[in-house]
Parts: structure tokens; sequence; C-alpha cells
């Protein structure tokens, strides 16, 4: 008897998807197209936040050790350094090496030529975990017996982390809204093809069926709808991504932009796909024939 049922919702829900043709074109469209717009905001958040993540890595704090200390010491402060809170590494520089990158980057210049390499400290170049701490880490880096100067680009970290959380915010209200426009558009398609069938289903309660029998066609219709929905738009959004991608790559003047693979990007977005698009067939399709079930 299950099964006989079953079978009758699925058979009644595809085939009102056939009858209102046009509708159900309509409904898995405009689906597409949120879900699309829904993935694309997600996408280039995503992008956005690799790219500042990396220019975070670049952002380093420069740790100078005391002048007093000779090459041997100086090292011997690595450990401790390495120790401090929210640092994942750091890179000794020693003054004749730092002297070398000077004399590389200004090669044209003379004052450099009779230069020593004890006017020059040894440091060490950090790397932090986390940059939104950096003042902090800047203090303790400071509070090392042997480091006697720390320098930090706080305002240019804390940029970096207003723009990331403001991409975030965005990214998270833009893909909200477009969820209810989702839900908004696709329960009213459905209750445009229930508006044809009032009488059928009023007719249905009076003899004694129950409202999860009726429900049961129009939610296999619109999760059907749903679900067709998000594996199209997946595949689009696949398409288009990868068009946009090649062009960001062979354009020279964005090399600095290193694009996501959609590999790696693939299975938690066709999964996300998935469960709006069963979400919105589910919830659009309940929302649209609950008033048609008060009889």
């Amino acid at each position: 008897m299950r099964q006989n049922k079953i079978g009758y919702f699925i058979k009644e829900g595809f085939q009102s998807i056939f009858t209102h043709g046009f509708m159900s074109f309509a409904s898995v469209c405009i689906t597409v197209a949120c879900l699309i717009i829904m993935g694309s905001f997600t996408l280039v958040a995503l992008n956005v936040n690799k790219i500042i993540t990396t220019l975070e890595d670049d952002n380093q704090i420069v740790a100078y050790v005391n002048d007093s200390y000779d090459e041997a010491s100086a090292r011997a402060l690595k450990s401790r350094v390495d120790a401090t809170p929210n640092v994942t590494s750091s890179q000794f520089v020693s003054n004749a090496a730092a002297l070398d990158s000077f004399v590389e980057q200004y090669q044209d210049s003379s004052m450099l030529e009779d230069l020593e390499p004890s006017v020059l400290r040894h440091r060490f170049i950090v790397y932090l975990d986390d940059i939104s701490v950096m003042d902090q880490t800047q203090r303790d880096l400071g509070n090392i017996d042997g480091i006697d100067k720390v320098s930090a680009h706080l305002e240019i970290a804390k940029s970096f982390v207003t723009l990331k959380n403001v991409a975030a915010a965005i990214s998270l209200v833009l893909i909200a809204i477009l969820f209810v426009v989702s839900l908004f558009i696709i329960s009213n398609t459905i209750k445009l093809t229930t508006f044809e069938r009032k009488e059928e289903i009023a007719i249905m309660k009076m003899v004694g069926a129950t409202s999860g029998f009726i429900r049961g066609p129009f939610i296999v219709e619109g999760l059907t709808l749903g679900l067709f929905g998000s594996l199209t738009a997946f595949i689009v959004q696949w398409a288009l991504y990868e068009v946009v991608a090649t062009k960001i790559v062979a354009n020279a003047g964005l090399g600095f932009i290193k694009v996501l693979s959609f590999a790696s990007l693939e299975i938690p977005l066709i999964i996300a796909f998935l469960i709006v698009g069963f979400f919105v067939g589910l919830i659009g399709s309940s929302v649209a024939i609950r008033n048609y079930l008060r009889v």
C-alpha cells in the first residue's frame, strides 16, 4: 500500500510538471538564475579570501636583534622567537645577508659600495598565523631579551582584516537574500499550478483524503524542480567559472590574482546547490499548497 502511495505521488508529481510545462520551465530557469548568482558571489568571495590570505602571508614582522649580539648569539634567539604565540615560523637574516639584499636591490647606488655589514643588524623575518592580533605579537616579540626593535605594518594588517570581514559579510547577506527570492519565486510558481487544481483538492478533502496524501504530488513536483534546477545551475556555473578563470589567467595585467581551481570547489559547491534546491523545492511547494488544504 505504501509503495502504491509513493508511486502515485511520483506519477502525479511528474505528470504535473509536464502538464504545466511552461510554468515548470520558468520555475527551473528562475531557480537556475538565482543559484548561479548565489554561486558566483560565493566563488568570488572564496577567491577574494584566498587573495587576502596570500597577501597576509606576505605581510611579515621584522624583529631586529641588539647590535651587541654576534651572529651566533643572534641565531640562538630563534627558538624563543618561534615559541612566541601567533608565530608560525621565522627566518634568520644575518647583517651580511641583509647587506647583500640591499646591494642587489639598489645595485645602481654607489653609496653602498664601501658599506660594512656591521652597520646593519641581524634580524628575524617573522611569519604570523593570524594578522588580526599582529599588535600583540609585536609587543610579545619586543619583550624577548636581545630583540631591540620590531617593525610591523599594523595599518596594512588592519586593512586586510577589514576587507576580509566586509567581503564575507556582503557575500552572506547577498546569498541569504537570493535564497529567500528563490524560495518566494518557486513557491509562487507552484502556487499557480495548484490554483488550477483547487477544486480537485477541495473534493479530495471532502471525500476524506488526508492533507499528507494531497500534498505528496506537489512535494514531488517541487523537489524535482528544485533539484533539477540545482544540477543545471551547477553545470552552467562550472562552464562560466572556467571561462572567467581562463581569461584572468591569460591576462598579464591580472597575474597577481591566483584563481582557485574549480576542481577544489566542485564537491562543496554541488552539495550546497543540491541542499538549496532541495529546501527551495520542499518549502516552496509546502507553502504553495498550504492555503488550499484549509477546507
